[in-house]
């Protein structure tokens, strides 16, 4: 691992909290309290909304990867200002995350890959020294996705992701799960937000959800979307029902 806990210091806390993003509950629950990481994969689980990628962004500025999406080391939408939470996160790091952050900018290791700019990055970056040579333009975003799983997810580093599973198929989301496995063995850490209950089942992974209550930690099979899943495929016309015409 290389990250313990995300906090902001007493010192660069906001003078108010009645603004965006303070007024959202686990961004307030950060500020006060911080963010603790106890295992190599982390899952933040909740509605859209509830601060999930707010808390995944401000961790990228926090260890200098690019918030817009990438590789450690390399910018990609330059001169991208921070967020307001980005701009006072700070991280306390494991000696193996110190070393890492204290060195060039070039040997930083990690990516954080948001869905939202991921189809932008791939074809921007395809081809380019340091990224993959397969041509990401020529492929489906599942398979484009895959390809920056599998070049860009190789080495003991930081790896950050907001609903990755946008673009995957069921059987791509388990081959996402066995990387994810893999890295974590590897002395890599990653944070992923996400809706999906196939990645959150990730075996050994800490998840953290998220809503009005804050956060807490949970077990997968206690998770309210692994709940109304199993209720709405075991019954999906007791859930239609429900749905205006």
């Amino acid at each position: 691992m290389l990250v313990r806990r995300a906090h902001v210091p007493d010192g660069l806390r906001p003078e108010s909290m009645d603004s965006w993003p303070y007024t959202v509950p686990c961004v307030r629950e950060l500020i006060e309290h911080g963010l603790e990481f106890t295992a190599p994969v982390t899952f933040l689980v909740g509605e859209n909304g509830s601060g999930k990628s707010t808390v995944i962004e401000a961790i990228a500025e926090a260890f200098k990867l690019d918030a817009y999406g990438g590789r450690a080391g390399r910018k990609y939408a330059g001169g991208r200002p921070k967020t307001p939470l980005g701009e006072t996160l700070r991280l306390e790091t494991t000696a193996a995350g110190a070393r890492m952050r204290a060195g060039p900018r070039g040997k930083r290791k990690g990516f954080f890959l948001r869905a939202e700019t991921a189809f932008g990055l791939m074809n921007a970056v395809s081809g380019m020294h340091g990224y993959w040579e397969a041509d990401t333009k020529a492929m489906s975003h599942g398979e484009g996705f895959l390809t920056v799983f599998t070049e860009m997810f190789r080495e003991p580093g930081l790896y950050l992701m907001d609903e990755p599973e946008a673009a995957l198929s069921f059987t791509s989301s388990l081959r996402l799960v066995a990387l994810m496995q893999d890295l974590g063995k590897s002395g890599a850490q990653i944070i992923c937000a996400t809706h999906s209950p196939v990645l959150t089942s990730t075996p050994g992974a800490d998840i953290i959800e998220i809503g009005e209550h804050g956060t807490h930690r949970t077990k997968w099979d206690q998770l309210a979307l692994v709940t109304l899943w199993r209720r709405y495929l075991a019954d999906p016309a007791a859930f239609l029902r429900h749905l205006d015409p």
